[in-house]
Formats: structure tokens, C-alpha cells, sequence
């Protein structure tokens, strides 16, 4: 299997031994902030399964919109059940069984280089031209039998071993509401991951809901007002910065769509950036001085081709969901090698630098 553990280097191993004579002086938990990206969350499934291989290692909060939302609860759910070992398993499980269920008809390429077949883009094509509705008159929907299957909200609801902060977005008023874990159903992850050219729109006490990664992709407010631990760990699956200038009506209507997904994500870190900018300045009270305790870090495949292609998010393909864990892994095994040491010290990217 390729989530299976690989011999650790030398200058991983460390990297390791650094991180845990960290967490044997007492520091805290970390928080993480997980971005959706429809199939590109198998990314996040391969840093999250690097960070429960280390023992001692623990969250406080997690915060997530779509996939994300998807990775934070199963990680709870699993955790809940069996520690982190639990928690890796059901990773594996949900991204296992969610990789089939693509009909591999629709799909060609290999590696990076995955996308829809012929067929798939004529399907695709004809599908574009009706509403979720007309398509799926029975709202059929294989992710709500593999999520009832696989969490017992109910008793995660009462038991879960982190807070949970999952975004979605309400349709009508178009603001953000961030469920919290005794608030969770299989209905607030299907909205927080309600594309609604694609999925029907989903209610939840009368009120219709879309993708949060409309109004938070993710939120990170909530790790730092609800949250004790003063690391987040932002696990990003689109990039900061594209290179070039989008010239066709495809590239168009991507870029269009990563800067939708992006700006609230943007926007929030920006205000972070300048505010403890301010609050450097000493000449605040309390919330200044939470500012300046503010230490964000971040693991992403933004160099990646696998994660470059918009059209790919909406191709479950085991053989590439596979290769972006793979790929999540070796990345946060990368980061933990050269910057476990600082959790608790100090922030490992130039916040202002990235989004100021």
C-alpha cells in the first residue's frame, strides 16, 4: 500500500527525535486547517497520516471546508475509536472506498497527467447542460452510504477528541456558518462539500447550504478565538501563485474558480498578517498579545502537477488518489524533518511575505 511507512533517513529520523524532545517538555497541541479540493483531499489524507506516525504528537482544534471537512471528522471519528492508529486506518478506509467509485471508463492518463476521457468530457458535457435536480431526481448520492457507514455522528457528537470547526455556506444570505463537533451530521459534511452545479443542494433545518469553500477554504478564525494552542498548521491544496496568464475560455473559467475558492482564505490570512503586524507594536491589550503568540506553519504541493489540474479534483481515481498520498506524505515527512523543532518557538513561513 502506498500509506505504508518508509524507512525513515537519517535526517528524517532527526528531524524526529527533535520533535519529540519537544513534546516531552510539555509544549501543547497544534491545530490544523485543512483546504478542500474535491479528490485533491487525498493530499491532505498523506500529511495527516505522516503526523499520527509521531507519537506525542496532538491536536487541539481542526478546522476544514469540503475534502477537508471530510478529513477532519474521519480523523476524529477514527481517532475516537482507536488513538491514532484508529485515525490512520480510517483514512485509509474512506479514501480507499471513495477511490471506488469512479468508473474507470471515464477516465484516461496516468500519473499527473490524469483527466477525463473522451466519454467522461462528453458526459460531463450533456451533464452541464441540466440541474442536480433533473439529473438526480432520487438525490442519490454514494458519499452520504460511505460517510453513515463509516462515522457514528452520534457519538462523535458526544465524544469527540478535538474540537471541530467545519465550514459551509448559506446559500441565501451567502455568510459563512462553521459547525462545531456536537453540531455534526451527515448533512453538515455533505453541505460543507455541496458543489451545487453537481450536488443538490442540502437543507439543514430549512436552510439551503453549498461548498464552504465559497466563504472559507478554510476558516482559521476559529483556531485562534476558540483555540488555546497558539500553532496552526495549514495543509494547502491550491496554489498561492500561478505562473502565467490564463488565455482560453478554460483557463479562464479555472482561474476564475481558484479565485473563488482562494479570496476569503486570502483575505483572512492577510488580516492576520497585518494585525500582528499592529499588534507588534505592544501597544494593544490581550488581543494583541494573543497576536503576537500566533505561530502558523504550512505543508503544500503548490510545485506539484497533480494538484495543478482543476479537473482533476473531480476524479476520484484510486491509482491518483494513491500517488497524491503519497506525495502528502513525503512532504510532511519533509517538514517535520526541518521544522518540528520549532513548533512552540516560532512561525515557520513569512506570513506578511505570503499574504500580506
Amino acid at each position: 500500500m502506498e500509506n505504508e511507512a518508509k524507512p525513515a533517513t537519517a535526517s528524517l529520523q532527526g528531524g524526529l527525535d527533535k520533535l519529540r524532545q519537544w513534546l516531552g517538555g510539555g509544549r501543547g497541541p497544534i491545530n490544523l486547517a485543512l483546504q478542500g479540493g474535491g479528490a485533491h483531499g487525498a493530499y491532505t489524507w498523506g500529511v495527516l497520516d505522516a503526523l499520527l506516525e509521531v507519537d506525542g504528537l496532538h491536536f487541539e482544534g481542526l478546522s476544514g471546508s469540503s475534502a477537508g471537512a471530510m478529513n477532519a471528522v474521519v480523523l476524529a471519528e477514527g481517532w475516537r475509536q482507536g488513538g491514532r492508529a484508529g485515525a490512520r486506518e480510517a483514512l485509509t478506509r474512506f479514501w480507499t472506498e471513495l477511490g471506488q467509485h469512479m468508473p474507470w471508463g471515464l477516465v484516461r492518463g496516468k500519473g499527473d497527467a490524469i483527466g477525463l476521457a473522451p466519454a467522461g468530457k462528453l458526459l460531463a458535457s450533456w451533464a452541464s447542460q441540466f440541474s442536480p435536480a433533473q439529473l438526480n431526481p432520487f438525490d442519490l448520492n454514494p458519499l452520504r452510504n460511505l460517510l453513515e457507514k463509516q462515522i457514528d455522528f452520534e457519538a462523535l457528537r458526544q465524544h469527540s477528541p478535538f474540537k471541530l470547526f467545519i465550514g459551509t455556506t448559506q446559500v441565501n444570505t451567502a455568510k459563512l456558518r462553521v459547525f462545531r463537533e456536537h453540531e455534526l451530521s451527515v448533512d453538515v459534511l455533505l453541505a460543507s462539500a455541496c458543489l451545487p452545479r453537481i450536488h443538490r443542494t442540502v437543507l439543514i433545518e430549512g436552510e439551503p447550504y453549498w461548498d464552504g469553500g465559497y466563504t472559507a477554504n478554510p476558516a482559521v478564525f476559529p483556531l485562534f478565538y476558540d483555540c488555546e494552542s497558539r500553532d496552526v498548521l495549514l495543509v494547502l491544496l491550491n496554489p498561492l501563485r500561478r505562473s502565467g496568464t490564463p488565455h482560453s475560455i478554460a483557463e479562464i473559467e479555472t482561474r476564475i474558480g481558484e479565485l473563488g475558492f482562494n479570496s476569503h482564505f486570502m483575505r483572512e490570512m492577510r488580516m492576520f498578517a497585518q494585525a500582528t503586524e499592529f499588534a507588534g507594536s505592544g501597544l494593544g491589550g490581550r488581543l494583541d498579545g494573543r497576536l503576537r503568540e500566533m505561530r502558523f506553519h504550512m505543508i503544500g504541493g503548490s510545485e506539484l502537477e497533480s494538484l495543478a489540474r482543476s479537473e482533476s479534483k473531480l476524479l476520484p481515481h484510486a491509482p491518483f488518489l494513491q500517488r497524491l498520498q503519497a506525495q502528502g506524505r513525503e512532504h510532511a515527512q519533509d517538514w517535520l524533518r526541518v521544522n518540528a523543532p520549532e513548533l512552540g518557538r516560532r512561525s515557520t513561513i513569512d506570513v506578511k511575505g505570503l499574504f500580506g
